[in-house]
């Protein structure tokens, strides 16, 4: 039976990012994606926002590797021509009680390591955005947006240039754990069915993540590995009045919230959209419900009261991979090797969410150094 050294499943922008770190000389790494090309489902839509790490606790995956994967995004851009701009981002107080939250915000954003934050009063944010309503704000100077299909491209030819082997259209559906390995069979584009053994196996399967662990003999329920699929929605704002935005525009987050909230973004032609919401799904369907614009106007009322329901129009929607249920407390990160389950050379990367875009150079990193610490090949 054909054996590789180490096999990726997904061809997201997390799992090019693993390939892109793994990939040497004389090494077999071959990426599994079951759709046609290269991040089509949760890289390819979302705001597009390289993030601070100004919301994460302290000491979290998802503080840490923002932090230092926004330095690395925006340095592989430079190098690689990525379209990508610095555009500074504000988080806005409309009321009296939002302003203790940006406060604790700036307290978190500084412990873990966000440079250049700064609390504005409302003259101050007036004069960085002068249309933009509040009592005050947290400006974030580093925060910025990238082309992710850009990046996708340059990622996927990368790691074709060190001669990874990407394999589309092409599905993993049983997975047997062997003294090398473990044995992968996988189902093509027409159906017919192959098996090959691979020494390591890096789970970046992103909503299809969970099944991938369970395939391995993971109760992922008992791990706390399950997928909550949560829907978010964008409308773009049409006709001139997205010139009144000049960066990007945040609410004050609610600890209840399973995002950021409503919020306002440009993209690198100078379009400005509204979004996400959030709500669970159970099936993964990427349309627009124009009737939520009532709920995207009343989200961004406070900030921008400049807007009237005829500004607005649906444009696209994504769907995150939750790995906490509706209501129940927010989780980190999964990055794990699973050797204590036995399950030597497996890696699960699960629950990849936001800040999984700015993340995905370090995230890349991280599982390099993972497997040199605990399954080299």
């Amino acid at each position: 039976m054909l054996k590789v050294d180490a096999v990726i499943i997904g061809a997201g922008i997390i799992g090019l990012s693993v390939a892109h770190e793994i990939c040497s000389p004389g090494k077999d790494i071959v990426v599994i994606e079951q759709h046609s090309g290269p991040g089509k489902v949760i890289s390819s839509r979302n705001s597009e926002v390289i993030h601070a790490g100004i919301y994460y606790p302290s000491g979290s995956l998802k503080a840490t590797l923002c932090v230092e994967g926004s330095s690395m995004l925006y340095a592989f851009s430079r190098n690689h021509g990525i379209p990508a701009r610095t555009t500074g981002k504000v988080i806005v107080a409309v009321t009296a009680s939002e302003e203790k939250t940006l406060e604790e915000l700036f307290v978190s954003g500084q412990a873990n390591g966000v440079q250049g934050l700064a609390l504005l009063d409302r003259a101050q944010l007036k004069r960085i955005e002068p249309h933009v309503e509040g009592k005050s704000a947290l400006f974030s100077p580093g925060t910025g947006i990238i082309d992710t299909h850009a990046l996708l491209k340059r990622i996927e030819a990368l790691c074709l240039e060190k001669s990874c082997s990407i394999v589309y259209r092409t599905r993993l559906v049983a997975l047997d754990p062997v003294s090398s390995g473990f044995v992968c069979t996988v189902s093509g584009p027409d159906g017919k069915r192959s098996s090959f053994i691979s020494e390591v196996l890096i789970n970046a399967a992103g909503l299809d993540s969970d099944q991938i662990a369970s395939l391995a003999g993971i109760d992922i329920d008992k791990a706390g590995y399950r997928i909550y699929p949560i829907k978010g929605e964008y409308f773009r704002i049409r006709g001139s009045k997205h010139r009144l935005i000049q960066g990007l525009v945040y609410p004050c987050p609610a600890k209840s919230l399973t995002g950021l909230g409503i919020h306002v973004t440009k993209d690198l032609s100078g379009s400005v959209r509204l979004g996400p919401n959030a709500f669970p799904v159970k099936e993964h369907t990427y349309d627009v419900n124009p009737s939520h614009v009532d709920e995207f106007l009343a989200g961004t009322a406070g900030m921008l009261p400049f807007l009237s329901r005829d500004d607005l129009i649906p444009d696209m929607a994504g769907i995150r991979p939750k790995i906490h249920a509706p209501g129940e407390e927010v989780r980190d990160f999964v990055i794990c090797h699973e050797q204590k389950r036995g399950l030597q050379g497996f890696i699960n990367l699960i629950g990849i969410e936001s800040p999984g875009l700015t993340s995905c150079l370090a995230i890349g990193r991280r599982v390099r150094q993972l497997m040199n610490q605990e399954c080299p090949i």
